[in-house]
Protein backbone atom coordinates (compact mmCIF):
# COMPACT_ATOMS: atom_id res chain seq x y z
CA UNK A 1 0.00 0.00 0.00
CA UNK A 2 1.89 3.31 -1.11
CA UNK A 3 1.37 6.19 1.56
CA UNK A 4 -0.95 8.16 -0.51
CA UNK A 5 -3.01 5.22 -0.50
CA UNK A 6 -2.80 5.43 3.17
CA UNK A 7 -3.53 8.75 3.71
CA UNK A 8 -6.58 8.50 1.92
CA UNK A 9 -8.07 5.97 3.81
CA UNK A 10 -7.08 7.59 6.90
CA UNK A 11 -8.80 10.95 5.96
CA UNK A 12 -12.09 8.63 5.40
CA UNK A 13 -12.00 8.28 9.34
CA UNK A 14 -13.40 10.54 11.49
CA UNK A 15 -9.96 9.72 13.97
CA UNK A 16 -7.56 8.35 12.35
CA UNK A 17 -4.26 6.63 14.80
CA UNK A 18 -1.56 8.52 13.25
CA UNK A 19 1.21 8.09 14.98
CA UNK A 20 2.63 5.70 18.05
CA UNK A 21 2.12 1.94 17.83
CA UNK A 22 -0.55 1.78 15.09
CA UNK A 23 1.73 4.27 13.29
CA UNK A 24 5.17 2.03 13.86
CA UNK A 25 2.79 -1.24 12.45
CA UNK A 26 1.52 0.76 9.51
CA UNK A 27 4.52 1.77 8.56
CA UNK A 28 5.93 -1.37 8.62
CA UNK A 29 3.18 -3.10 6.67
CA UNK A 30 3.49 -0.03 3.89
CA UNK A 31 7.16 -0.51 3.45
CA UNK A 32 7.78 -3.79 3.59
CA UNK A 33 4.65 -5.98 2.74
CA UNK A 34 4.02 -9.35 4.35
CA UNK A 35 7.67 -9.89 5.70
CA UNK A 36 6.62 -6.38 7.73
CA UNK A 37 3.09 -7.84 8.73
CA UNK A 38 5.05 -10.93 9.82
CA UNK A 39 7.65 -8.77 11.90
CA UNK A 40 4.53 -6.49 13.37
CA UNK A 41 2.72 -9.87 14.80
CA UNK A 42 6.21 -11.21 16.11
CA UNK A 43 6.41 -7.91 18.14
CA UNK A 44 2.90 -7.80 18.79
CA UNK A 45 4.08 -11.09 21.12
CA UNK A 46 6.41 -9.40 22.89
CA UNK A 47 4.72 -6.27 23.34
CA UNK A 48 1.12 -6.60 23.71
CA UNK A 49 0.43 -3.08 23.45
CA UNK A 50 0.91 -2.76 19.73
CA UNK A 51 -2.56 -4.21 18.83
CA UNK A 52 -2.97 -7.53 16.09
CA UNK A 53 -6.06 -5.72 15.74
CA UNK A 54 -4.74 -3.48 13.58
CA UNK A 55 -1.78 -5.74 11.77
CA UNK A 56 -4.18 -8.23 10.54
CA UNK A 57 -6.89 -6.32 8.98
CA UNK A 58 -4.21 -3.88 7.53
CA UNK A 59 -2.42 -6.91 5.97
CA UNK A 60 -5.61 -8.15 4.71
CA UNK A 61 -6.51 -4.87 3.39
CA UNK A 62 -3.08 -4.37 1.41
CA UNK A 63 -3.95 -7.95 0.23
CA UNK A 64 -7.24 -6.75 -1.59
CA UNK A 65 -5.33 -4.38 -3.29
CA UNK A 66 -3.37 -6.65 -5.13
CA UNK A 67 -0.07 -5.37 -3.18
CA UNK A 68 0.49 -8.83 -1.79
CA UNK A 69 -1.37 -11.77 -2.18
CA UNK A 70 -3.73 -12.96 0.99
CA UNK A 71 -2.10 -16.50 1.14
CA UNK A 72 1.12 -14.70 1.47
CA UNK A 73 -0.40 -12.10 4.30
CA UNK A 74 -1.92 -15.39 6.41
CA UNK A 75 1.73 -17.38 5.81
CA UNK A 76 3.64 -14.47 6.80
CA UNK A 77 1.35 -13.11 10.11
CA UNK A 78 1.08 -16.51 11.36
CA UNK A 79 4.56 -16.85 11.06
CA UNK A 80 5.48 -14.01 13.03
CA UNK A 81 2.83 -15.17 15.79
CA UNK A 82 4.88 -18.46 16.20
CA UNK A 83 8.04 -16.79 16.24
CA UNK A 84 7.00 -14.35 18.85
CA UNK A 85 5.14 -16.97 20.88
CA UNK A 86 8.71 -18.75 20.51
CA UNK A 87 10.43 -15.94 22.10
CA UNK A 88 8.48 -15.97 24.71
CA UNK A 89 8.45 -19.72 25.12
CA UNK A 90 12.22 -19.58 25.69
CA UNK A 91 11.59 -16.83 28.48
CA UNK A 92 9.56 -19.03 30.47
CA UNK A 93 12.20 -21.75 30.26
CA UNK A 94 14.65 -19.26 31.27
CA UNK A 95 12.39 -18.64 34.20
CA UNK A 96 11.74 -22.12 35.81
CA UNK A 97 9.51 -23.76 38.08
CA UNK A 98 11.78 -22.97 41.12
CA UNK A 99 11.58 -19.12 40.41
CA UNK A 100 7.96 -19.21 39.79
CA UNK A 101 7.29 -21.27 43.27
CA UNK A 102 9.77 -18.73 45.14
CA UNK A 103 7.64 -15.68 43.98
CA UNK A 104 4.98 -17.33 44.65
CA UNK A 105 6.00 -18.27 48.54
CA UNK A 106 6.59 -14.59 48.85
CA UNK A 107 3.16 -13.71 47.17
CA UNK A 108 -0.09 -12.65 49.49
CA UNK A 109 -2.88 -14.70 49.40
CA UNK A 110 -0.86 -17.10 47.14
CA UNK A 111 0.48 -20.53 48.04
CA UNK A 112 3.07 -22.63 46.96
CA UNK A 113 0.23 -25.65 46.80
CA UNK A 114 -1.55 -23.01 44.11
CA UNK A 115 1.33 -23.59 41.56
CA UNK A 116 1.55 -27.12 41.93
CA UNK A 117 -2.61 -27.17 41.24
CA UNK A 118 -1.60 -24.91 38.48
CA UNK A 119 0.94 -26.82 37.43
CA UNK A 120 -1.37 -30.15 37.33
CA UNK A 121 -3.41 -28.90 35.56
CA UNK A 122 -1.23 -27.38 32.05
CA UNK A 123 -0.03 -30.97 32.36
CA UNK A 124 -3.25 -32.22 31.75
CA UNK A 125 -4.81 -29.34 29.63
CA UNK A 126 -1.48 -27.67 28.38
CA UNK A 127 -1.96 -28.53 24.58
CA UNK A 128 -6.02 -27.35 24.72
CA UNK A 129 -4.61 -23.98 26.58
CA UNK A 130 -1.98 -23.16 24.10
CA UNK A 131 -4.24 -23.29 21.44
CA UNK A 132 -7.63 -21.92 22.33
CA UNK A 133 -5.15 -19.35 23.83
CA UNK A 134 -3.67 -18.26 20.68
CA UNK A 135 -7.44 -16.56 19.87
CA UNK A 136 -7.91 -14.73 22.96
CA UNK A 137 -6.82 -11.33 23.57
CA UNK A 138 -4.40 -11.29 26.28
CA UNK A 139 -3.52 -14.52 26.34
CA UNK A 140 -2.24 -14.75 23.11
CA UNK A 141 0.83 -13.43 24.30
CA UNK A 142 0.88 -15.18 28.11
CA UNK A 143 0.29 -18.54 27.40
CA UNK A 144 3.74 -19.08 25.90
CA UNK A 145 5.01 -18.36 29.36
CA UNK A 146 3.67 -21.07 31.29
CA UNK A 147 4.24 -23.96 28.67
CA UNK A 148 7.78 -22.95 28.72
CA UNK A 149 8.35 -23.03 32.66
CA UNK A 150 6.86 -26.52 32.58
CA UNK A 151 8.80 -27.58 29.32
CA UNK A 152 6.43 -28.41 27.03
CA UNK A 153 7.71 -30.16 24.01
CA UNK A 154 8.80 -27.90 21.64
CA UNK A 155 7.25 -29.52 18.47
CA UNK A 156 4.25 -29.50 20.80
CA UNK A 157 3.74 -26.15 21.39
CA UNK A 158 5.05 -24.68 18.17
CA UNK A 159 2.29 -27.17 16.31
CA UNK A 160 -0.69 -26.07 19.14
CA UNK A 161 0.58 -22.49 18.64
CA UNK A 162 0.49 -22.39 14.87
CA UNK A 163 -2.73 -24.12 14.64
CA UNK A 164 -4.49 -21.68 16.92
CA UNK A 165 -2.62 -18.52 15.54
CA UNK A 166 -3.48 -20.20 12.01
CA UNK A 167 -7.47 -19.45 12.82
CA UNK A 168 -6.64 -16.04 14.84
CA UNK A 169 -4.95 -14.73 12.05
CA UNK A 170 -6.98 -15.99 8.72
CA UNK A 171 -10.44 -14.26 10.85
CA UNK A 172 -8.77 -10.61 10.80
CA UNK A 173 -6.60 -11.10 7.45
CA UNK A 174 -10.19 -12.40 5.85
CA UNK A 175 -12.04 -9.58 7.50
CA UNK A 176 -9.50 -6.95 6.15
CA UNK A 177 -9.78 -8.28 2.67
CA UNK A 178 -13.16 -8.21 2.08
CA UNK A 179 -14.12 -4.94 4.20
CA UNK A 180 -11.29 -2.95 2.15
CA UNK A 181 -11.16 0.24 3.05
CA UNK A 182 -13.58 0.17 5.94
CA UNK A 183 -10.88 -2.57 7.53
CA UNK A 184 -10.61 -0.29 10.14
CA UNK A 185 -14.02 -1.10 11.86
CA UNK A 186 -12.52 -4.69 12.68
CA UNK A 187 -10.55 -3.30 15.93
CA UNK A 188 -13.94 -1.48 17.45
CA UNK A 189 -15.33 -5.61 17.48
CA UNK A 190 -11.87 -6.55 18.77
CA UNK A 191 -12.14 -4.14 21.07
CA UNK A 192 -15.45 -4.96 22.94
CA UNK A 193 -13.98 -8.82 22.82
CA UNK A 194 -10.61 -7.66 24.66
CA UNK A 195 -13.11 -5.63 26.96
CA UNK A 196 -15.18 -8.83 27.76
CA UNK A 197 -11.82 -10.61 28.89
CA UNK A 198 -10.53 -7.71 31.23
CA UNK A 199 -13.80 -7.77 32.66
CA UNK A 200 -13.63 -11.57 33.46
CA UNK A 201 -10.29 -11.89 34.13
CA UNK A 202 -10.80 -9.01 37.22
CA UNK A 203 -13.73 -10.49 38.02
CA UNK A 204 -11.36 -13.83 38.57
CA UNK A 205 -8.68 -12.12 40.41
CA UNK A 206 -11.78 -10.43 42.66
CA UNK A 207 -13.20 -13.91 43.05
CA UNK A 208 -9.55 -15.60 44.66
CA UNK A 209 -8.82 -12.25 46.94
CA UNK A 210 -12.54 -12.92 48.37
CA UNK A 211 -12.23 -16.71 48.71
CA UNK A 212 -9.44 -16.69 50.21
CA UNK A 213 -9.43 -14.19 52.69
CA UNK A 214 -12.77 -15.26 53.72
CA UNK A 215 -10.88 -18.85 53.99
CA UNK A 216 -8.33 -17.35 56.34
CA UNK A 217 -10.98 -15.81 58.36
CA UNK A 218 -12.73 -18.76 59.08
CA UNK A 219 -9.45 -20.50 59.62
CA UNK A 220 -8.54 -17.86 62.39
CA UNK A 221 -12.23 -18.39 64.19
CA UNK A 222 -11.06 -21.55 64.35
CA UNK A 223 -8.32 -21.16 65.91
CA UNK A 224 -9.48 -18.87 68.16
CA UNK A 225 -11.72 -20.56 70.83
CA UNK A 226 -9.09 -23.21 70.92
CA UNK A 227 -6.28 -20.74 72.32
CA UNK A 228 -8.91 -19.12 74.61
CA UNK A 229 -10.00 -22.76 76.30
CA UNK A 230 -6.25 -22.89 76.45
CA UNK A 231 -5.62 -19.73 78.61
CA UNK A 232 -8.55 -19.80 80.87
CA UNK A 233 -7.68 -23.39 82.11
CA UNK A 234 -4.18 -22.10 82.50
CA UNK A 235 -5.39 -19.12 84.66
CA UNK A 236 -7.89 -21.29 86.64
CA UNK A 237 -5.12 -23.55 87.61
CA UNK A 238 -3.08 -20.78 89.04
CA UNK A 239 -6.08 -19.17 90.45
CA UNK A 240 -6.24 -22.61 93.03
CA UNK A 241 -2.50 -22.49 93.51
Amino acid sequence: MTLAAYTDVLSRRSDPPEGGLVGLVTDLVERLGGPGAGLAVALENLFPPIPSEVILPLAGFTASRGEMSLAGAIAWTTLGSVLGALALYYVGVALGRERIRAVAARLPLVKVADVDRTEAWFARHGGKAVFFGRMIPIFRSLISVPAGVERMPVGRFLLYTAAGSLIWNTLFVMAGYLLGENWQSVEGYAGAFQKVVIVACALAVGWFVVTRLARRRRARNAAEPRGTVYRTRRFRGGSRR
